[in-house]
């Protein structure tokens, strides 16, 4: 580990992916300077969570939680997939042209594989999946993809923490209490009391810290922006249902506008053999999905993530508390995560244990059999309901009575301060970066974010060395 001390040319509040290779960026480009990564989990080699061991049925509310926090971000467990693209998973065009955000994702790409990504990809681009989705108002979002695998993901995260833990002070199970301006640039008080002092600071909160974040810049009078609130659930076939689509493009991203509502619905995430799992934020317990590359450890069910998107408007200012308080529903109800097959919720009633024993589509993950409809606002789940029967006519048989919905799923989003063109805040010195800022959603445009606000540092300590 590489410290001096208190004092720190620059710190990074974070451990994922834009902390991750905003870090990076640092050692490859000036070495010498004093850079400290402050992240409140573990080391990605100590972060272990039962659950997803199946070391238990249920989750044991870790503290802290080793599946959304600790080196490697929300994103270490997942099966780590890599878009390149601007059409989603952020906002970063925001404020940089097209061409940079895509030359920075595959920068951050070639780094990835330097700590071994495996080489082939897949593409939605061209697919004729497109014009099928079409022909029912459904819409293909076009990208490449490289499927790292949840195995694989783990070990590029541990090669990466062996490069950069000589290089930089890598302070794992450090929280950071608050971070203030000061005249030398900004003093951070850590959860133990201790303060590191920095010229510059560059805040990546990840999913987990996106809360916290918004609560600093509000003491800081930084105007924030609200964002969007992602409400839905997980779903499950077999894998044969999706089968055809997968194996041409593995990830479909497939927008819907609702005939009812007109709202947008989206799927996500979508993890072909693989497992759905339970996640802890903050004591609030929601759900996600894994898959691996190696045969030998999929599963015979597919899932992924059918979300609507929510966005508020004033006098809202407590996108994250709405997604919070839906998600705490399904908790009491179930004591974590709900389950219920698709035929009970259209006809109104219950899934019992009984009912899900006779389930011919057998859950991956342990939850409370119940009824989603007591948890889920109304509109979000008829949004839910005609998307999935919108999915049935390109893939046959999503329509089940036994598909498997779990919830609740959501995303949370920060509400993000104004930026630069370089990331940077209103208060100079201080930038923001990543999933919990409110910039970005996924790996590739987070870790491009923390490159690009690196670099924009990077060029006041050049033109401080020409003066």
């Amino acid at each position: 580990m590489k410290t001096t001390g208190r004092h720190f040319d620059v710190c990074i509040v974070g451990g994922g992916p834009a902390a991750i290779f905003a870090a990076y960026e640092f050692t490859l480009r000036a070495p010498s300077l004093q850079v400290a990564l402050l992240e409140a989990g573990h080391p990605i080699k100590a972060r272990f969570c039962p659950l997803a061991a199946k070391k238990t049925d249920h989750c044991l509310s870790c503290k802290p939680c080793s599946i959304m926090r600790g080196f490697g971000g929300a994103g270490a467990f997942s099966d780590g997939k890599y878009n390149f693209t601007t059409e989603f998973g952020g906002w970063l065009t925001d404020y940089l042209p097209v061409k940079t955000i895509e030359e920075l994702i595959d920068y951050v790409d070639e780094l990835n594989c330097r700590h071994g990504a495996p080489g082939e990809y897949f593409t939605t681009k061209n697919s004729p999946l497109a014009a099928r989705c079409l022909q029912y108002d459904l819409h293909l979002l076009s990208a490449k993809v490289r499927h790292l695998g949840t195995e694989n993901n783990l070990l590029i995260m541990e090669s990466i923490y062996a490069y950069l833990k000589d290089k930089i002070a890598l302070l794992c199970d450090t929280a950071v209490e608050n971070f203030r301006p000061s005249a030398g640039g900004f003093t951070v008080t850590l959860g133990d009391g201790n303060v590191l002092e920095c010229p510059y600071l560059i805040c990546a909160p990840g999913r987990a810290g996106a809360e916290w974040f918004a609560e600093e810049c509000r003491q800081l009078g930084l105007p924030l922006i609200n964002n969007q609130v992602d409400v839905g659930v997980r779903v499950e076939v077999p894998a044969q249902v999706l089968k055809e689509i997968t194996d041409q493009v593995y990830e479909a991203k497939i927008l819907y506008r609702t005939q009812q509502y007109n709202d947008l619905v989206r799927t996500f995430c979508m993890n072909p053999y693989g497992y759905v799992v339970a996640e802890n934020t903050d004591g609030i317990i929601t759900v996600n999905g894994h898959s691996y590359r190696d045969p030998k450890l999929r599963s015979g069910n597919t899932n992924f993530a059918l979300l609507v998107s929510n966005r508020f408007t004033e006098p809202f200012r407590e996108p994250l508390q709405y997604g919070k308080r839906i998600a705490s529903f399904s908790n009491m109800l179930g004591g974590g995560v709900l389950v219920q097959r698709f035929g009970d919720l259209v006809k109104g009633r219950r899934t019992s244990e009984k009912r899900m024993a006779k389930s011919f589509t057998k859950p991956t993950l342990a939850a409370t059999p119940g009824d989603l409809s007591l948890a889920l606002p109304k509109r979000q789940l008829d949004d839910i309901i005609e998307m999935i029967y919108a999915l049935d006519k390109i893939a046959p048989g999503m329509a089940n009575a036994d598909t498997l919905l779990y919830g609740a799923e959501v995303k949370f989003y920060s509400a993000r301060p104004q930026l630069s063109s370089e990331l940077e805040t209103a208060i100079p010195g201080l930038f923001a970066v990543g999933d919990g800022a409110g910039i970005t959603r996924g790996l590739s445009q987070a870790s491009a974010s923390g490159v690009w606000a690196a670099r924009a540092v990077l060029r006041r300590f050049d033109n401080k060395e020409e003066v």
